[in-house]
């Protein structure tokens, strides 16, 4: 499976686009701002029917127009072609519909998976740096492609979650209906709460593989899931903190509180946060070691196809050597299509000269995306 063809019509700052796309490595280059990312997003959208970035989906409509408007043409391993379409509306007619082979789904989820993808994007630092709900959002993100289940299990308890709080919020919540909220609570947070704990689990090993092939240093890293539910089920959590949930107006335990540590230790110094300990160099090596971790794991879990991986200005903030040991970790076999940008094209030409690339490369100025 890969993207042969996509249509863009007034996504973010591309008023149109009618692009043909090699099978394995596809390079793009531009200056900063010209609309190398928002190409990457677009193709991300195709899988996710949604932007990468955490935005309403209105902001990835064209300034000035009402609509934005994909279309992706996808060989598959069976020798049939699918066509996805997604269409974004802003202002009185917000919403989406995407379509596959010209059918519009009834629901959202049932597309996620199908085009697997990861993407490796300078914003990963937030999942370092900033609250728990990015960690959450990239486990969630990684786990709604591999497992539906999993994604209708945490839809339902984040519904319920949003109907106890709208009750928490009342001056005598009912205690009966809440008794019945919590029981749907419980009944989906445990299978989140399991399915993330294998995945941390599964993950360790992973990145400290790629960070050390990416870093060649001699730190060690890992990354710990954190949840209240490993010290107690969350009937209890729910019970023990009524009152308190009453006077806040929010439910203030349960999986939507969950996190990761990510931590690193080197021989001089203990396991101590990312973000207190590490370069910005190692940060980076950490971020892409992560999303590596993210693709094998993806592409080997059962059934699902090799994911398309995006790697944007993955060349930031990492020296020569580790941009070619990520070049070569990225040219072997086991991985398929790939997306890169830079906004040095002389750079990423040498760089994937070096490792024996080939592919199509593309510009972007000012939104207009050119064969070169």
């Amino acid at each position: 499976m890969f993207l042969s063809r996509i249509l863009i019509t007034d996504f973010k700052n591309i008023a149109e686009a009618d692009l043909e796309f090699a099978p394995g490595l596809n390079c793009i280059s531009g200056s900063n701002g010209a609309g190398k990312t928002n190409l990457l997003d677009a193709v991300y959208s195709l899988s996710m029917a949604k932007s990468f970035f955490n935005f309403q989906d209105s902001f990835s409509i064209r300034d000035g127009k009402e609509s934005a408007a994909l279309a992706g043409y996808y060989p598959m391993d069976d020798g049939s072609v699918s066509k996805i379409g997604l269409a974004v509306y802003g202002g009185s007619k917000e919403g989406k519909i995407l379509k596959c082979n010209d059918k519009a789904y009834k629901r959202l989820a049932d597309h996620i998976g199908l085009l697997p993808v990861v993407m490796v994007s300078p914003s990963d630092s937030n999942l370092i740096n900033l609250s728990a709900e990015e960690r959450r959002r990239f486990l969630n993100a990684l786990l709604s492609q591999m497992d539906r289940q999993y994604l209708e299990k945490l839809q339902r308890y984040n519904k319920t979650l949003a109907q106890r709080n709208r009750l928490l919020k009342d001056e005598n919540p009912s205690r009966e209906l809440i008794g019945v909220l919590d029981a749907q609570l419980c009944e989906n947070a445990e299978y989140v709460f399991q399915a993330r704990q294998k995945l941390c689990s599964d993950l360790q090993e992973s990145v400290q593989k790629h960070y050390t092939a990416l870093s060649g240093g001699s730190e060690t890293v890992r990354l710990t899931y954190e949840s209240e539910l490993q010290k107690r089920s969350l009937e209890e959590i729910l019970e023990k903190n009524f009152e308190r949930d009453k006077i806040m107006g929010f439910t203030i335990g349960g999986i939507h509180r969950d996190d990761v540590a990510f931590e690193m230790k080197s021989p001089a110094q203990d396991f101590s946060l990312l973000k207190r300990c590490a370069s910005q160099g190692q940060q980076k090596c950490f971020q892409v070691a992560l999303k590596m971790a993210q693709f094998g794991i993806m592409r080997n879990a059962g059934q699902m196809r090799t994911p398309i991986l995006l790697l944007d200005d993955v060349f930031d903030k990492l020296d020569m050597a580790r941009v070619q040991n990520l070049l070569q970790m990225v040219s072997g076999e086991d991985f398929g299509q790939i997306f890169i940008t830079d906004s040095n094209k002389v750079r990423m030409d040498s760089l994937v000269e070096k490792v024996g690339g080939s592919g199509r490369n593309f510009e972007v100025s000012n939104g207009i995306i050119s064969r070169i």
